[in-house]
């Protein structure tokens, strides 16, 4: 899996690491890495956007809050992802996520999607 120039690394937790969803937004299924993101916890929320909820084949989705504290951790896998690809990451969200750059256990810098 390479996460070289032109590569942007992508946090999955929820529906971006399924298979179908990948297929239905990028085109193909992107290989991750496991890795773990500190000081977040996983809440639910209902999604009232229809492609994103018939796409993950679920009306609730996983929204990540910050809280700050190192007890906190959410587990999920790094894609690498083409600028198009993010961008449409970007477009499969719906208004309930922003998107925000954070360290990973691993060293790594990644993107990830929070709870606006």
């Amino acid at each position: 899996m390479s996460f070289g120039p032109g590569t942007e690394s992508l946090f999955a937790y929820g529906t971006l690491q399924l298979p179908e969803v990948q297929l239905d937004t990028f085109g193909r299924v992107i290989p991750g890495q496991d890795d773990v993101l500190h000081g977040y916890r996983v809440e639910w929320a209902e999604v009232d956007d229809d492609r994103a909820a018939q796409s993950s084949g679920s009306g609730a989705h996983r929204v990540l809050r910050r809280t700050d504290d190192p007890r906190d951790h959410v587990f999920g896998r790094v894609l690498a992802l083409t600028p198009e690809e993010l961008d449409a990451a970007d477009e499969y969200e719906v208004s309930l996520y922003r998107r925000v750059s954070v360290s990973l256990s691993s060293g790594r810098r990644a993107w990830v999607y929070v709870g606006g």
